[in-house]
């Protein structure tokens, strides 16, 4: 998600410990905990709320289907699945049957 290296980190919790001082930053790191947690209890309990309201049809619903890039992705990876069938079949269709021979024109070559 975040681009984040190792050095970038230590650099902020650098910049942390002189600008907070270390007497407030662990009080922060704390409630920054809590805000995490009960974003993520807020984000559980709308994904609860959607399925329920949506019916058991949608029991396994996950947030990540809703993404339109994945349904974009969807949609495009089926509609190239049909024209490679779609090609396939003609390419069957095109074969001869045993035995016969493929037109020859002695002028073309």
């Amino acid at each position: 998600m975040f681009d984040i290296g190792f050095l970038e980190i230590a650099v902020i919790a650098l910049v942390a410990v002189v600008v907070l001082g270390p007497e407030r930053l662990p009080d922060l790191a704390r409630q920054a905990a809590q805000l995490l947690h009960r974003l993520r209890g807020m984000a559980t309990n709308a994904r609860d709320e959607l399925r329920t309201e949506l019916g058991p049809e949608y029991a396994d619903l996950q947030l990540r289907d809703l993404d339109p890039r994945a349904i974009v992705r969807k949609h495009i990876s089926e509609a190239m699945a049909e024209v490679d069938r779609e090609q396939a079949q003609a390419a069957e269709e095109e074969k001869l049957p045993p035995g016969q021979v493929p037109p020859y024109d002695v002028e073309a070559t």
